[in-house]
């Protein structure tokens, strides 16, 4: 594992996510889950958006409208709120559905309009 890079990943994890969330999770982890905790944190969060050329508002953008294109709604609800603490507004969450919507089918945007309004609703967007 690449210390730095694992420490760039963790600040960039927690500084979307929140630090609660992430400090929970790898506490959560055991011996079976925490090289995939480890390694996703070094490469998810080190190397994929420890690279500034893209800020970090784009990269929820991305983010959201492809796990929304994966159908992963978990995962997809998750980086809602990390793309509201990104400055990603409530506006640019539906337009982003609209693409999903386009792209990937109604079913889908459907269930990225429930995840949206939960998220929403508990920041007190909706």
């Amino acid at each position: 594992m690449d210390k730095e890079r694992f420490e760039l990943g963790l600040a960039q994890r927690k500084g979307t996510l929140g630090a609660e969330y992430v400090e929970k999770n790898l506490a959560a982890a055991d011996d079976f889950t925490r090289p995939f905790q480890e390694a996703m944190t070094e490469w998810c969060w080190g190397f994929g958006w420890g690279d500034d050329t893209i800020d970090a508002k784009t990269r929820s953008m991305m983010n959201l409208a492809m796990i929304g294109a994966l159908g992963k709604m978990n995962e997809w609800e998750i980086h809602c709120r990390g793309a509201l603490t990104n400055g990603v507004s409530k506006e640019e969450i539906r337009a982003i559905i609209h693409v999903v919507g386009i792209y990937c089918g109604v079913p889908q945007s459907l269930e990225c309009f429930r995840s949206a309004r939960k998220v929403l609703e508990e920041a007190g967007e909706l």
